[in-house]
């Protein structure tokens, strides 16, 4: 073969329309696989999605790849530009089939924590894990078919990890234990907690460094993930999600307690077949348990089949109780003193 001055017209030209007709072979690709993604959205089988995407992304840079592979043949390059060409190219191809597959594999490691955990899944820190770990391999591949040898890359990065961890302690310590965290099952998206420090809300995100949760006032807080290792946590979703609901009142001393059980019973009932969240085949029990200066003291213990229900439950219940004690008759709980006068010995005296 001649050296690059020695070209003729004819092969430019040749391959300049080998690479038009690749562009070409690569845009149409791109529109067949785009309505094929299209198609396979339409449908509720989630891998076939993944295939489709995969396809998507590797159709049109292959296509492009070998077109230039084609053209350099055509150009008939000198052997030493060819062979760098070659390389060059092969390492461009590992890059892209290695981005394909770290997407599709994250994809497919969210998938399956989505089936496992429910729709409101929604845990990034397995996927990025798995997309680093492709993308670092398909690296190494890729600086090896350049020539480049990574026995001594692989050295220096595990004597520089060693600084790198020391440096990023924190970091790593909240990568573990975000990994422990979703390992143990303690918490998932979607759980209600409370931390023993105030923080609490729904679970929206277990990351690489930080767990976001969504409080009852629609606001989003971050916490590292090596807090949870080191306090106090209350899950309302575990063992089970649905919960008891504890609703405390009081009632005079003069009332019949036997008659507002069966008030309050009746009561705890509508709600919890009207009331959305309430669990209609649910007991509702009445428990008396103090004396106050002028009123017996209950809770009422609904049920509610989530945690955030909660608080419309105690709402319609308070406000139904309140207008069936009046309906009745049953004077509310109003505080008061009782005066005693007591003159004997010819003093008055009073007691409260």
């Amino acid at each position: 073969m001649g050296d690059l001055d020695d070209l003729s017209p004819q092969r430019i030209i040749a391959a300049a329309v080998v690479m038009v007709v690749a562009i070409a072979i690569a845009v149409a690709l791109r529109l067949l696989t785009g309505r094929l993604f299209r198609r396979a959205g339409d449908t509720r089988w989630t891998w076939d999605d993944m295939a489709a995407r995969l396809i998507r992304d590797l159709a049109m840079p292959l296509a492009v790849l070998l077109g230039l592979w084609s053209a350099a043949k055509v150009l008939e390059l000198p052997r030493g530009t060819l062979d760098v060409t070659a390389r060059v190219l092969t390492a461009v191809t590992i890059l892209v089939v290695s981005l394909a597959l770290a997407r599709l594999i994250a994809s497919s490691v969210s998938s399956l924590a989505m089936a496992r955990q429910g729709t409101a899944a929604n845990v990034t820190i397995f996927a990025n894990i798995t997309r680093v770990l492709v993308v670092g391999i398909g690296i190494l591949v890729m600086l090896q078919s350049l020539g480049v040898s990574i026995s001594p890359l692989l050295g220096a990065l595990g004597v520089g990890g060693i600084a790198v961890a020391l440096a990023l302690q924190d970091t790593l310590a909240n990568l573990f234990a975000g990994v422990h965290v979703l390992a143990s099952k303690t918490i998932e998206p979607g759980d209600y907690i409370r931390l023993s420090t105030g923080q609490e809300g729904y679970v929206v995100d277990i990351n690489w460094r930080n767990t976001s949760i969504r409080t009852l006032g629609d606001n989003i807080e971050v916490i590292p993930n090596q807090r949870f290792s080191d306090t106090i946590l209350t899950n309302y979703h575990r063992p089970a999600q649905d919960m008891s609901v504890l609703v405390y009142a009081k009632v005079a001393y003069e009332v019949d307690l036997d008659e507002v059980e069966e008030l309050l019973i009746k009561v705890g009932h509508d709600v919890m077949n009207d009331v959305t969240g309430g669990i209609a085949d649910a007991n509702v029990l009445v428990r008396f348990d103090d004396f106050d200066d002028s009123t017996v003291g209950f809770h009422v213990i609904l049920r509610t089949s989530e945690f955030g229900d909660q608080f419309a439950i105690k709402h319609e219940f308070l406000k139904r109780l309140h207008r069936v004690l009046r309906e009745e008759g049953i004077a509310p709980p109003y505080w008061q003193h009782r005066v005693v006068v007591d003159e004997a010995g010819g003093k008055d005296r009073l007691a409260l």
